[in-house]
């Protein structure tokens, strides 16, 4: 059907996926989801300077994790390709030539360093850098002149110099644009390759794009953009311009608040469930208190419509959280699968038996925010934790502590079933033998064992650990606080 939505998604493969980049394709994704319309990834890899094949691999490998598929685009194909736009060059070349000749553009022969050196003169003078229009009326004399100096010319767009261009924006409503404020914009290179604004246009006519979602930063692109439609006479799409993602500080989001690529959010043990849900509201709710969506969830209930003006802040306390809820609705077989990695990666957990370590992932499971945790949560049952001193002086300041250790080390040593229940037993009525209340009393056992003062359920932990190792740490404490004071 000619009629249905085909939205896209473009990024420019000068490094990992961002969030926002990410959120644009949900988004988009989302919509054509929901109305049962195509989702084309296309490749804007006309930055030769920083355009790589191994950032395009890492924006694949991020959306596939996300679960983002495409109908068309790179490894998928299409009617409508390539996909990549340094595979289009024809294509450009041959509609800039059309502009041409219906002199809606021109030559230009300006070179980069003169450029450079009329903006810096607005500058100092305090005018908007804007290019002067001298090579729109050249003389097909001055033309020779110039290439006989070995010159290569640019093609710019010739911009109407009077009216307004209006975005019927379907999230800001109509923004116009006065026609005067915009440039004689370039859109072919001298080399051949397009310009962003130039590419886009025609890309998003010949691959029959109905709808562009994208980033509020395009806003001012998009002018520039319907005067290429109307000048090729292309029919224009419909126009959304999301929010932009705030840091804290309410400036736009980077690097320096933090995580901002999906690669890196991976890698930290963040669910892709729990970032589309994240990001998803970015921008956009349901009502004002659904928090939590399943993707088919999201696929029914999304709509532009209800997508916000205001930008998004990004808070990644309420990530954290929402990814701890998703690791608890895990299958724990899955969980196993999910974090067996990361034990991995630190060189625990080699050669464990699953059935075993299955019982350490469904204690750590409530206690769990991100994936990684499951390190810091269980490696006292891979190794020896070294505790630091000033908290063992802290736990150990008085000397019934120390008499803790020794009584829970001769009770646990006598225990013939080492269940968490016989354990549970003995250790509390330690305590109140001791008349010590169960979080005094058993804090040593607690720190001998994990390494910790805030940690898995103990009792459970202990039986886990089982009766040998337990004696061992408990042993190993006793000689460590003996040794400080």
């Amino acid at each position: 059907m000619e009629n249905s939505v085909r939205v896209r998604f473009a990024p420019s493969p000068t490094g990992y996926l961002h969030v926002g980049g990410a959120r644009t394709a949900l988004y988009n994704w989302l919509f054509a989801r929901h109305v049962k319309g195509d989702f084309i990834l296309r490749i804007e890899d006309t930055d030769k300077s920083r355009s790589t094949n191994e950032a395009i691999g890492e924006i694949i490998k991020s959306l596939r994790w996300l679960g983002l598929s495409w109908d068309e685009g790179p490894e998928v194909d299409g009617k409508y390709g390539p996909y990549r736009q340094t595979e289009r060059l024809d294509l450009y070349a041959q509609e800039a030539k059309r502009l041409l000749e219906n002199e809606k553009a021109y030559l230009c022969y300006c070179n980069p360093e003169e450029l450079k050196e009329r903006r810096e003169l607005a500058l100092k003078e305090k005018r908007t850098p804007k290019y002067d229009g001298r090579c729109r009326n050249l003389s097909p004399e001055e033309k020779i002149a110039f290439e006989k100096e070995g010159r290569k010319a640019a093609i710019r767009f010739n911009c109407p110099k009077e009216g307004e261009t209006a975005v019927d924006d379907l999230i800001r409503g109509r923004v116009e644009f006065k026609n005067e404020a915009l440039d004689d914009f370039i859109i072919l290179r001298a080399d051949g390759f397009p310009t962003y604004n130039f590419a886009a246009v025609m890309d998003d006519h010949l691959m029959k794009i109905t709808h562009v979602i994208r980033g509020e930063d395009h806003l001012p692109n998009t002018p520039k953009q319907i005067l290429i439609y109307q000048a090729l006479e292309y029919e224009v799409p419909a126009f959304a311009h999301l929010p932009m993602i705030l840091g804290s500080d309410k400036k736009p989001l980077s690097k320096r608040h933090g995580a901002t690529s999906i690669e890196e959010f991976r890698k930290n043990g963040y669910l892709p469930e729990a970032m589309i849900n994240y990001l998803v509201l970015l921008g956009w709710s349901y009502d004002e208190k659904t928090t939590l969506f399943s993707v088919d969830e999201l696929i029914e209930k999304f709509s532009i419509e209800r997508v916000s003006k205001n930008p998004a802040v990004w808070d990644p306390a309420k990530l954290e959280w929402m990814n701890g809820h998703y690791i608890r609705q895990m299958f724990v077989e899955e969980l196993v699968d999910k974090v067996l990695p990361f034990l991995e990666s630190t060189g625990l957990a080699k050669g464990i038996n699953r059935e075993w370590l299955k019982q350490v992932v469904i204690l750590a499971q409530e206690r769990m925010k991100i994936l990684s945790e499951i390190v810091d949560w269980t490696d006292f049952f891979f190794k020896d934790v070294e505790t630091e001193e000033k908290e063992l002086r802290e736990v150990f300041s008085t000397p019934e502590a120390l008499r803790v250790l020794g009584l829970a080390r001769d009770k646990l040593k006598e225990l013939q079933e080492f269940k968490k229940a016989e354990i549970e037993k003995i250790l509390r009525m330690l305590c109140e033998d001791m008349n010590l209340k169960p979080a005094k009393g058993l804090q040593p056992i607690r720190v001998a064992i994990t390494g910790r003062k805030v940690s898995l359920p103990l009792f459970e932990s202990i039986e886990l650990l089982g009766k040998e190792k337990t004696l061992a740490k408990l042993d190993k404490t006793i000689e460590t606080v003996k040794q400080l004071f």
